[in-house]
């Protein structure tokens, strides 16, 4: 296959039979299915960026880190594309749909007609809303642009304040921490991980960056950045303690790019656009997938929500694509997740939301363990961290909802495929 990708002329009146817009892992994953399918019809996949599809999980970690180039983590070779007939449209940004035209404008005021859209826009990293949160020297981890502006700086920077204590801030920490930096993590809430963990695995990872090296500060609100001739300088937390820091990383959140479909009079809900189990919008002839799809989800009690993962990205695209050529499928895969932070990988499967339990398993000492969540008797989640077998077994008790007495889940000397009838 050819390492290089030759780009598609696009005339004012482009028309594709699937336009897909966004380039991240629910826009590949779409295209991908559409060639597996052997559908025939022309495909376009429109992109802000001028990157060809990438994994983003890699950025806050080993691209952060420098441990892969990026050339490993494209999602396919550059050749791939050519030789599927699939169009990067990149550096174009979606502005507008006009969803009875079926036709989407973007920022350069091209025109591209459809058969079908999926929208796989995805979303961007939510910036700081303090003074000075437009200063240089201050960075978010969403796009390669953004991890390649912060490897630039680094070199000549030795303390860093990271905002936010999620996933994607542990995890830029943990990245620059071992690159020999002077971290402070700040959250504003009582332990980190709160949104997505139950305590024993914050007050797990508290301690696991405090032991290499990192500060955490919990119950940390950021009040304004200090800047010097237009760069940071220093955070100023509401408390007026002041922070020194030569570079600051932002890991709050993600916004949902939906504001063309939703003006174009799509249906939005848990801030993006609300799709149905077939990954239909309210539009005719319009799907979305991936981080800004929401969505009625079991594993949440049936609740609306948003899955920001590449899980979701790619089940709910191989569903958009099934639907599109009329084979009916609908969505209901269980959620899960990873991360990686210094040596340890945590492996996620369920959606902890409502538990009423929670079972520790195995050694934490020995960083081996899991964190099994209940809601009413019955496993809803399982958090395994260097415990592969148990996010392997676990898998099967959350999408069943196995019933389990808690002490027993507890005992490590028994098998979580023993809960399995």
């Amino acid at each position: 296959m050819s390492d290089t990708y030759t780009p598609a002329p696009v005339s004012n009146k482009a028309h594709y039979d699937v336009l897909i817009v966004g380039g991240g892992h629910a826009g590949a994953q779409a295209a991908i299915q559409l060639r597996q399918q052997k559908f025939e019809g022309s495909v376009g996949i429109l992109c802000a960026e001028p990157e060809l599809p990438y994994e983003r999980p890699p950025l806050s970690k080993e691209y952060l880190a420098g441990d892969k180039p990026f050339e490993r983590i494209l999602i396919r070779a550059p050749g791939f594309w050519t030789e599927r007939k699939v169009d990067m449209l990149l550096e174009r940004r979606a502005v507008a749909v006009d969803a009875e035209a079926r036709a989407v404008t973007t920022d350069d005021g091209t025109t591209i007609s459809f058969g079908s859209l999926i929208w796989a826009a995805g979303g961007r990293a939510r910036r700081l809303s303090c003074e000075g949160g437009d200063l240089a020297g201050v960075h978010a981890v969403r796009d390669r642009a953004d991890a390649d502006r912060l490897r630039a700086e680094l070199e000549a920077a030795t303390r860093v304040v990271v905002i936010g204590g999620g996933y994607i801030g542990l995890e830029a920490a943990s990245a620059l921490t071992k690159q020999g930096k002077q971290v402070t993590v700040l959250e504003a809430l009582p332990r980190v991980l709160a949104r997505v963990a139950g305590e024993p695995l914050s007050h797990f990872f508290e301690g696991e960056h405090r032991a290499h090296g990192a500060e955490v500060r919990l119950g940390a609100s950021v009040a304004r950045l200090l800047g010097d001739n237009g760069r940071v300088a220093a955070v100023e937390l509401s408390s007026g303690e002041t922070l020194p820091a030569d570079l600051v990383v932002a890991g709050i959140g993600l916004e949902a790019e939906v504001a063309p479909l939703l003006t174009a009079g799509a249906k939005g809900a848990a801030g993006g656009v609300l799709v149905d189990a077939q990954c239909r919008t309210t539009l005719p002839g319009i799907y979305a997938a991936g981080d800004c799809a929401a969505h009625a989800n079991r594993f949440a009690d049936g609740r609306t929500i948003r899955l920001e993962s590449v899980q979701n990205a790619n089940d709910q695209a191989t569903v958009a694509v099934a639907t599109i050529l009329g084979v009916t499928k609908s969505y209901e895969a269980v959620p899960w997740f990873w991360s990686n932070q210094y040596d340890l990988k945590l492996q996620t499967v369920g959606l902890l939301t409502d538990h009423d339990a929670v079972v520790v398993r195995g050694d934490v000492e020995k960083r081996s363990f899991s964190v099994i969540y209940l809601r009413d008797g019955r496993v809803v989640a399982v958090d395994a961290v260097n415990a592969v077998r148990d996010y392997v077994q676990g898998r099967k008790l959350v999408v069943e909802g196995v019933a389990a007495d808690p002490a027993a889940l507890a005992d490590p000397a028994r098998a979580l495929s023993e809960f399995v009838a």
